[in-house]
């Protein structure tokens, strides 16, 4: 079996940065830079409503010429896919490409667990593939026995 979301999360911690629907849209940017984070969870009184990004920003705000000003309420992407710790690697990576996102919110229960992006995904992926060929290259050069 490949590796969980659970491994990343151990790995990286399972901080999520959440945001008050009601800030606004420039806010929200804000604390994204100040945490270096691509992405905030939208919460009303402790509820979840959505997940906004950078991507959110470009498309709703800028694009649209929405003032900056506009309330996260207005923009959020409520339609959240989220994951439980135990979801494999693949099927993230799957889910991803498929619904052309970028974050993963875990969801232990329905307890927010963690945040997973796709670059936590492709960082965890490329440690164990190196792992394998330095296993593989060692077993080679005679290294390690069978």
């Amino acid at each position: 079996m490949g590796s969980t979301v659970r491994e990343i999360l151990s790995a990286k911690g399972s901080t999520v940065h959440t945001v008050d629907s009601g800030v606004t849209a420039k806010e929200a940017v804000r604390r994204m830079i100040e945490t270096n984070v691509g992405s905030l969870v939208v919460t009303k009184e402790e509820a979840i409503l959505g997940i906004f990004t950078e991507r959110d920003y470009l498309r709703r705000i800028v694009l649209d010429d929405q003032p900056t000003e506009t309330r996260l309420a207005e923009v959020v992407t409520e339609r959240l896919i989220a994951v439980d710790p135990d979801r494999s690697i693949d099927d993230c990576m799957a889910i991803m490409t498929q619904e052309r996102i970028r974050h993963l919110p875990v969801m232990d229960g329905e307890r927010l667990a963690g945040i997973v992006s796709i670059g936590d995904l492709v960082k965890h992926l490329s440690k164990e593939q190196a792992s394998e060929l330095q296993y593989m290259s060692d077993f080679i050069a005679g290294r390690y026995s069978a």
